[in-house]
């Protein structure tokens, strides 16, 4: 049994806007959501009682920053994320690959992946897709992402086209290294920025693979 499944609700007739429901192993949330920011596994000035009451349905949390702090290890080791921070209901965690990418001045990027620095420290530091999954599934998060590049924007085509080439390689190497997919959902992200041609290029590397659900990376 896949660990996401979605279920259709309603489409609004006027406006085409659709009304789901992700099912996940920690429970279920409506779309469209909100998810509050946990990047170190806490929603800060909130306590897990205080988001229960506001019936927050989902949080996103931090790969990144959690890898560097406290670790991913000691997380598995206090029984994973949902353990960790006192919390019952589903669990995001991004790849980590917006905020390698945005350490601009701090990294380089490869094939494999991904040299940069921490920023807290200064010391080095390599991710790659295969990486990213192990510290992924070590969270033990609900949803997780496949490692992409996050272009900049704006961007030349021709950069613009080896950088989706490149995010539709690291999501093949992701859905490879993937060791829980029973229990933990591994979305693809279609990147392609201004470019509609490489937007359909991407979605269309992305669904051939079968990830079961996809985000739209380059929005923010």
């Amino acid at each position: 049994m896949a660990a996401i499944t979605y279920e259709h609700i309603k489409t609004c007739k006027q406006s085409g806007a659709r009304l789901g429901r992700v099912h996940t192993p920690h429970g279920s949330f409506e779309t469209p959501i909100f998810m509050p920011v946990g990047t170190l596994a806490t929603v800060k000035t909130m306590s897990p009682e205080d988001l229960y009451d506001m019936n927050a349905q989902i949080i996103l949390s931090n790969t990144y920053h959690l890898w560097l702090r406290p670790g991913h290890d000691i997380v598995k080791e206090a029984g994973g994320l949902h353990k960790f921070m006192n919390w019952n209901r589903p669990i995001l965690t991004d790849s980590g690959g917006f905020q390698v990418f945005s350490l601009s001045d701090l990294r380089k990027i490869e094939e494999e992946g991904v040299h940069f620095r921490n920023h807290l420290n200064g010391d080095k530091l390599f991710l790659s897709p295969e990486g990213a999954m192990e510290i992924q599934n070590a969270l033990g998060s609900d949803i997780m992402m496949a490692f992409d590049e996050c272009p900049p924007y704006p961007a030349e085509y021709d950069y613009m086209k080896n950088s989706v080439e490149r995010t539709s390689r690291w999501a093949e190497r992701c859905l490879s290294a993937h060791a829980r997919p029973e229990d933990q959902g591994l979305f693809g992200i279609v990147q392609g920025g201004e470019y509609e041609d490489l937007r359909k290029q991407s979605a269309k590397d992305l669904v051939s693979l079968d990830f079961p659900g996809y985000a739209i990376g380059g929005f923010l």
